[in-house]
C-alpha cells in the first residue's frame, strides 16, 4: 500500500488535534530533526510563533535543505529561553530507515491488533510512515496514537 504524499510536510490524521496551532511537534518535523541530528525541546517549539512552526513543517527534506534547516535551527534556538537545540548524531541505520526488516516491537503490536505487518507491507511504506510507527511504539511512549496510526498507515 503506497500512500502518495510529500513526506517532508505531511501530517497524519491522528495528529489533527494540534495541527492548526502546532502545539506539538508533528512527526514530519521530528523526522527531519532526527535526520539532521538535533533535539528540539517542546519549549523551543512553543517559543516559535505559528508562522515559524509552519515554516519548519514546510521545510523540504532533501540533503541540502536539511543542512540549511540544521543551521537555521541552531541559529534561531540560540536566542530562545531553552538555549540552542541539542546536537545529536544524525539518524543512520535506524529501524524506520530500513525497509528490509520489520521491528519486532511493531510486529508484536500489530499481532495484538490482528493486523498483518509482514516485510512486504513494511517495505511498501514510505520513510515517514515507518518513522511514525517506530516512534509511537517505542518504550516509554504513551502509545495513545498508536492504534490510530496503525489504522491510518496500515488501514
Amino acid at each position: 500500500m503506497e500512500t502518495i504524499f510529500n513526506q517532508a510536510n505531511y501530517c497524519f490524521d491522528f495528529e489533527f488535534d494540534f495541527v492548526e496551532t502546532w502545539r506539538c511537534i508533528p512527526l514530519c518535523v521530528r523526522r527531519k530533526l532526527d535526520l539532521i541530528g538535533l533535539k528540539l525541546k517542546l519549549g523551543h517549539w512553543l517559543e516559535l510563533n505559528v508562522l515559524q512552526r509552519q515554516q519548519l513543517v514546510d521545510w523540504p527534506d532533501d540533503a541540502s535543505a536539511l543542512e540549511q534547516l540544521r543551521q537555521h535551527l541552531l541559529s534561531c534556538t540560540a536566542k530562545l529561553v531553552d538555549g540552542e537545540a541539542i546536537l545529536l548524531l544524525p539518524a543512520k541505520s535506524e529501524a524506520w530507515q530500513n525497509a528490509a526488516l520489520v521491528p519486532e516491537a511493531l510486529v508484536e503490536e500489530a499481532v495484538a491488533r490482528e493486523i498483518v505487518l509482514d516485510i512486504d507491507r513494511w517495505a511498501s511504506l514510505n520513510e515517514l510512515e515507518r518513522f511514525a510507527l517506530c516512534k509511537l511504539v517505542r518504550p516509554g511512549h504513551d502509545h495513545h496514537n498508536l492504534a490510530a496510526a496503525f489504522s491510518e498507515v496500515l488501514g
